[in-house]
């Protein structure tokens, strides 16, 4: 019961509305003592209370043969025009800060720390999701099953590039790095590196581990770390083609294609 009283509380209502609601949902049409001992709210408070909920009109309030009776607003209804509202809301503040951020000067390149699991995996969608040409990454295999869906959606409309560790059956333009001793040994020193079309880029350490991510867009963490995202990748297909490459003379020009390649919007 704690715990669907907390989640009314997020959608608006104070403490006493919550329990009061819940308490006539359960009860039906009641009056306001039979909500009062129901709810646990204080009958000097419980008119109060179902007055500001009738106001809202989440109770309807009815006379019958002398006696007020308190109804709730049906749950159906009242989740349709929560939901409603929050849209209405949403949409609102969506667009007046979308053009409030327009309308401030570029700031200056900056690194911002990202804490917490729903946060960080939030921030990395919503920047999958913005991506307009390419994606360069950089993964261990537990994050990349946290993210796998948002990047088979992008790679619909998206270049996705880079390197992943110990994953199977990756997107077709990831490289999997090859098994050596110290990918098998590294342990919980893992990281992971999403860089959005080389301007802004998120990276840090693995939900496991819990430390912190940071995102920035500063051009040069974005070309350093991308670069480093290419040697990875450039030394996994040298470990296939170089010994070839090499014996014809081929190396320089072959990595020079290949890093032009890499990098194309």
């Amino acid at each position: 019961m704690d715990k669907i009283l907390q989640k009314i509380q997020l959608l608006g209502f104070n403490q006493y509305e919550a329990k009061a609601y819940v308490a006539l949902v359960y009860l039906g049409t009641s009056s306001a003592y039979q909500v009062s001992k129901q709810s646990g709210i204080p009958r000097a408070r419980i008119y109060e209370v179902l007055q500001g909920l009738e106001e809202k009109g989440v109770v309807l309030k009815e006379e019958v043969n002398e006696a007020v009776l308190y109804s709730p607003l049906p749950v159906d209804v009242f989740l349709e025009s929560i939901k409603r509202n929050w849209n209405e809301t949403y949409t609102f503040v969506k667009k007046e800060l979308t053009q409030l951020e327009k309308k401030e000067p570029k700031a200056d390149p900056r690194v911002t720390t990202i804490k917490g699991e729903d946060n960080l995996l939030s921030f990395c969608r919503i920047l999958i999701r913005r991506a307009q040409h390419r994606i360069i990454l950089s993964m261990w295999d537990s994050m990349y099953e946290r993210l796998k869906e948002d990047l088979e959606e992008k790679q619909k409309t998206c270049t996705i590039k880079g390197i992943v560790f110990q994953v199977e059956d990756p997107l077709p333009e990831l490289i999997v790095h090859r098994q050596t001793k110290y990918v098998e040994s590294v342990g919980e020193e893992k990281w992971f590196i999403i860089s959005i079309d080389g301007k802004e880029l998120i990276y840090g350490h693995p939900l496991e581990q819990k430390g912190n991510a940071f995102y920035t867009d500063d051009a040069v963490h974005v070309s350093l770390l991308e670069d480093f995202i290419w040697h990875d990748v450039l030394i996994n297909r040298l470990i296939k083609k170089g010994k070839d490459l090499l014996q014809d003379g081929q190396l320089e020009p072959w990595i020079a294609k290949e890093r032009k390649k890499f990098f194309k919007l």
